[in-house]
């Protein structure tokens, strides 16, 4: 046996040879994210024999869907097999034993989804736990996960090509651990990838001139904005003087209005019509706004206290207050069963154009969606209830139109 193997890498990925708690790759297709954690588990069982490392994703039915086919690929490409036995379901790290080899350390392939709080202590004492497609990752299995990789020098990796940035495992690598020194996140593409095959170009140029959303997200690993369970495709960023051009010719504006405090944002959103078109104009966001601090912080639209304006009827204590304090047009929403749906709809049977400067209107559009099955990736009939606080002061703001007979006015 051999005891030396050297791993082929950039220079952009060098950093992950170096022990950290926390190893994040993120990208798109052709990256090398997979190829460069498989390498790097291999060079590292053979440095280290009795490793234990664990290979995990969200559902796993069978083999066939975990990183072990790549992982023996790797083996038989970096020419260790004599460090490695390999088995059905396990893939055992074999050590010079007495003039032999014994089995010394391993890797398994598990499915988080199947995990509770008492089988996931199976996994103490692991060095090594790498979560392949994190993007799936639920927040569950995240909260069982790293806590119990806890052995001294042991090692937490992550290869994702990011889909929204409320994904669990998106908001603890690229969020939480931003500034951690015991962390090391990096983005990686095909643009980094020297060996990245002509049969895998050809499909990306495709893609590139063809659909420019899915070049986005596949192959450069943005946020995925053209997804079937987007509640919103019939919006569009438009141009600004325009907008300011055309609300000088508004007969009229619509507001609504979404209280908040603490974590979730105060937002007043102002609107009008013209041809059928629903122009979002205005927007103002805040987190942590006290309510004493709400009518000044409105009154920045010098149109908001003249216009009719809706806001949540959830907190009838803040429109009273408003009301007091000069917002004597503002009145509460009418909720009732499938109110949202009906707003929703209502909606999205307007083009939507939305003013460049109202960034968080832009955000929520794009990411407000409808929930997935887990296991089968159907789209459901159930919209996801976060990040929408936006979309519902403009759910208010077109309230009077929606009740209005015919709907459209």
């Amino acid at each position: 046996m051999t005891g030396e193997v050297r791993l082929q890498t950039i220079d952009k990925l060098e950093p992950m040879l170096q022990p950290r708690r926390y190893k994040g790759l993120h990208g798109g297709r052709g990256g090398m994210k997979s190829h460069f954690f498989a390498e790097l588990l291999v060079e590292e069982c053979v440095l280290e024999p009795d490793i234990r490392a664990v290979c995990v994703r969200e559902h796993q039915a069978t083999l066939k869907h975990s990183s072990k086919q790549t992982i023996e690929d790797k083996i038989r490409y970096m020419g260790v097999q004599d460090h490695f036995e390999v088995q059905d379901k396990i893939i055992h790290v074999l050590e010079p034993f007495e003039h032999r080899t014994r089995q010394a350390g391993y890797i398994m392939f598990q499915g988080m989804k199947n995990h509770t709080s008492d089988s996931i202590k199976s996994l103490e004492g692991f060095k090594r736990a790498w979560v392949e497609e994190a993007q799936r990752l639920s927040q569950t299995s995240w909260d069982l996960l790293y806590p119990t990789i806890r052995a001294p020098n042991s090692e937490i990796w992550a290869s994702w090509n990011p889909k929204f940035p409320s994904d669990p495992i998106d908001k603890v690598f690229r969020k939480e651990l931003k500034g951690d020194p015991d962390a090391l996140v990096i983005e990686t593409s095909y643009r980094d990838n020297p060996w990245f095959p002509d049969t895998l170009r050809k499909d990306m140029e495709r893609d590139k001139r063809r659909d420019p959303d899915k070049y986005q997200h596949i192959w450069l690993g943005g946020y995925d904005t053209k997804s079937d369970a987007r509640v919103f495709k019939n919006w569009s960023i438009g141009d600004s003087e325009e907008i300011d051009y055309l609300a000088t010719r508004a007969k009229r504006f619509y507001q609504g209005a979404d209280w908040g405090f603490s974590v979730d944002p105060t937002v007043l959103i102002v609107c009008f019509i013209l041809e059928r078109k629903l122009y979002v104009w205005r927007e103002f966001y805040k987190v942590g706004l006290e309510i004493d601090y709400t009518p000044s912080f409105f009154d920045q639209w010098e149109g908001a206290k003249k216009w009719p304006m809706i806001g949540d009827s959830a907190r009838p204590e803040t429109i009273s207050y408003m009301q007091r304090h000069g917002y004597k047009n503002l009145r509460p929403s009418i909720k009732g069963i499938g109110s949202v749906e009906d707003g929703i709809e209502f909606l999205k049977g307007y083009d939507i154009v939305v003013h460049p400067d109202c960034q968080n209107t832009i955000d929520e559009l794009t990411m407000y969606r409808f929930e997935e099955d887990d296991l089968t990736g159907e789209i459901l009939p159930k919209l996801v209830d976060k990040k929408n606080h936006v979309i519902d002061a403009l759910r208010y703001s077109v309230e009077p139109l929606r009740r209005a007979k015919g709907g459209f006015l």
